[in-house]
């Protein structure tokens, strides 16, 4: 199980390639929940995502002869844009395997950071076949998205920093998709603010980490819809233990909650956030008997938003 010297160690390897993101703050929204917020901007790292951390991570720690074959995962959102970024840096070829319903813009972004992009049809076997066959092919390794220890080592390098800044806060928040970014951020909180409530948020129509926490094992998002699509994959293995011992909660949001708590974001703040990121912000809004007077810390997750299919 990855540990809190394994985010440590990912702070001081990904330093000088990612941003040390700014931790946001605004009256108004405090007002609103009754608390007072702290946002730890992601949507302004580079790729437009945490998911840079992971990636970057994941790259640098691969020893010479095996990251010269190159890096390849599957994926239509924001790791594939990270993974061929950290690739570009490190010098080394880089495959992602996008399914053919992957937005041009995306394929556009991966494609200008140097990658080969390899097309499969929009479904999990195809993407997982066409992988295996691209990792046949080339000898490059594979960096699954969330399930992968130096991915989550990296992604918590996000909490390390927040709290860095705003020790002592009462309850940490990241939104939870397929649990990278939570169980880092999980790891990070406990070591640094042990006393700090683990928090994560979650859509309403793929709430399989919600069950799955309850349950006591991983069950498996069946069709999930919501307009957070950056929420849409289930928990990894990997990560649930984590999950399991250190998050206490799980809160829901519903679709109209999330857009809503996005556009508040963009209107007040003047950022941008991508629906995902506007999970946890819902929640807390919808909360505010369990909010009222404590400092809370969430991360914004990213601001990778198609302009042309604003969900108001």
């Amino acid at each position: 199980m990855v540990q809190f010297s394994d985010i440590q160690e990912a702070a001081g390897r990904i330093a000088d390639k990612v941003h040390r993101t700014p931790v946001l703050t605004c009256a108004t929204i405090d007002a609103m929940a009754g608390a007072r917020l702290y946002f730890k901007c992601e949507n302004l790292q580079k790729v437009g995502a945490f998911k840079m951390r992971g990636a970057t991570n994941a790259v640098f720690s691969l020893p010479d002869n095996e990251a010269a074959k190159g890096v390849a995962t599957h994926s239509s959102g924001n790791h594939a844009q990270a993974l061929a970024l950290a690739a570009r840096l490190r010098g080394v070829p880089a495959y992602v395997v996008m399914p053919s319903s992957a937005p041009a813009v995306k394929r556009s972004a991966v494609a200008d950071y140097g990658a080969e992009i390899i097309t499969c049809e929009p479904n999990l076997a195809a993407r997982e076949s066409t992988l295996a066959e691209v990792v046949n092919r080339t000898g490059a390794v594979f960096v699954h998205p969330y399930d992968n220890d130096n991915i989550i080592a990296g992604q918590g390098t996000a909490a390390l920093e927040l709290l860095t800044d705003h020790p002592g806060l009462d309850v940490v928040m990241a939104p939870v998709g397929g649990g990278g970014l939570l169980a880092g951020t999980a790891l990070a909180t406990r070591a640094l603010a042990p006393a700090a409530d683990i928090i994560a948020a979650e859509p309403q129509g793929a709430d399989d980490a919600h069950r799955s926490l309850a349950a006591g094992h991983i069950i498996p998002c069946e069709a999930p819809k919501t307009v957070a699509d950056g929420l849409l994959t289930s928990l990894g293995v990997r990560n649930f233990p984590i999950i399991q011992e250190h998050v206490r909660e799980i809160w829901l949001a519903d679709d109209p909650a999330i857009v809503a708590a996005m556009r508040l974001v963009w209107e007040r703040m003047k950022i941008i956030i991508e629906p995902s990121s506007a999970v946890c912000l819902a929640a807390v809004l919808a909360r505010p008997e369990r909010v009222s007077g404590q400092r809370i810390g969430m991360i914004l997750s990213g601001g990778n938003v198609d302009l042309e299919r604003l969900p108001w």
